[in-house]
């Protein structure tokens, strides 16, 4: 017998899904409270999906009646309900355990087949992510039975349908990818298809704060496969590093901005740096660096603007930026050994390559100087220390001409000539 279609009345105006806690807003409309809640915090937009008028208020009141009406319709055909039809079933009518079992879980191979046909997907990809959550043998059967591109298939028909309700089926099948561990060739390889990889990377730049997360998760798994291809081939770049910067900037959440900044390493090292430069990479990067309080993320900015000074565009914008040369002299000595070495290689990079009198002149007003020479008096890699050694003997003369120059300093440079 074929399932009965849930009234209209119960399916949220938004994901069209049946409501699991509707709640009113202040329009009068009902909605599933995860979709108006995604409408309104995730994406920001404070007005009613239904009627596109701004709430009065963003108070979101349970709707019981409703909730309750809607369980109602859920029991009406559960097993407890016929049994007490009848007053002694007999054995044989009774499902077997193994029966009972299949029903329950029906194999993915199924759930797969459903997926495409179904209408209610949210629905669906949130019983296939319960499913192969923690189980690896049923993360392998999903990807052996073609899970991969089924699930792909359904995010790329939501990304062409342009509507709320399709991107939430898509950030639920961007959910179930994140599970998977995409560790081998093939699998990064059905990842990295377009299909898959352009609702992924749109997801990165537009998603809710969770498929952002997932978004990120996925990219990172396939960039770390080896042969497994680009994942940045056909992708607007700048777009993906503007959208990047903006979670870095909003400061969100320290798991957004930690993973954000690993896909932006992977991003920059992966193509032209004048590329993020030119959408603002560096300034962002200053001011997240001024402001750094954990020793990891510190030292990934400073990778980050080691990488883009190497090139012009990146060593000009370092330069105008003001606080640049004091965000990356406060780290030296102070953050940890790798953190040191990176701030040199930065110094080093916008003061010997590309010499401005503007940076030449922070670095004396900024201490940067003075911890430059302290890190001859201290044990240094090799590297590091040829590097200071010769930004002093180059840059000596110039810095020499200021009065806040220490005398103590001055002789030191003496000794260097």
């Amino acid at each position: 017998m074929e399932e009965e279609e849930p009234p209209q009345l119960f399916l949220c105006p938004i994901s069209m899904e049946l409501m699991e806690d509707p709640v009113t807003v202040s329009t009068g409309v009902t909605y599933d409270r995860r979709s108006i809640e995604q409408w309104v915090f995730g994406y920001g937009r404070p007005t009613c999906p239904a009627t596109m008028q701004p709430l009065a208020n963003l108070d979101l009141t349970p709707n019981h009646t409703l909730k309750r009406v809607i369980a109602s319709w859920l029991d009406r055909d559960s097993p407890s309900t016929s049994t007490s039809a009848s007053s002694s079933p007999s054995t044989s009518s009774l499902p077997s355990p193994a029966h009972d079992g299949e029903l329950a879980t029906p194999p993915l191979s199924r759930m797969l087949a459903d997926l495409e046909e179904t209408p209610f997907k949210v629905t669906a990809l949130r019983s296939m992510r319960a499913r192969i959550a923690g189980d690896v043998s049923t993360q392998c059967e999903f990807v052996s039975c073609g899970g991969i591109q089924a699930v792909a298939r359904v995010m790329a028909q939501a990304l062409a349908e342009r509507d709320l309700s399709a991107f939430a089926a898509c950030e639920e099948a961007a959910a179930v990818l994140a599970l998977l561990p995409l560790a081998d060739a093939a699998s990064a390889g059905c990842v990295l298809a377009p299909e898959c990889m352009a609702p992924v990377v749109a997801l990165l730049q537009r998603g809710g704060a969770e498929a952002r997360l997932h978004a990120m998760d996925i990219v990172t798994k396939v960039s770390s496969v080896a042969g497994a291809g680009d994942w940045t081939e056909g992708v607007e770049v700048g777009d993906v590093v503007k959208s990047l910067l903006e979670l870095l900037a909003d400061e969100v959440s320290a798991r957004l901005s930690s993973r954000a900044l690993d896909v932006l390493l992977d991003v920059v090292e992966r193509s032209q740096p004048a590329k993020a430069v030119e959408v603002g990479a560096v300034h962002v990067l200053v001011e997240l660096l001024a402001g750094a309080a954990d020793r990891r993320d510190a030292e990934r900015i400073l990778l980050l603007l080691k990488r883009l000074c190497k090139c012009p565009e990146g060593r000009l914008a370092f330069a105008e930026h003001d606080l640049a040369v004091a965000a990356v002299a406060k780290t030296m000595m102070r953050v940890s050994q790798l953190a040191t070495q990176l701030a040199v290689k930065v110094l080093w990079l916008v003061s010997v390559v590309a010499p401005s009198e503007k940076v030449l002149e922070d670095m004396v007003l900024t201490g940067a100087v003075a911890k430059l020479l302290g890190l001859l008096h201290v044990e240094t890699p090799p590297a590091t220390k040829h590097k200071t050694v010769r930004m002093v003997r180059i840059n000596g003369g110039f810095w020499r001409q200021y009065p806040c120059f220490p005398t103590d300093l001055r002789d030191y440079l003496r000794l260097l000539d």
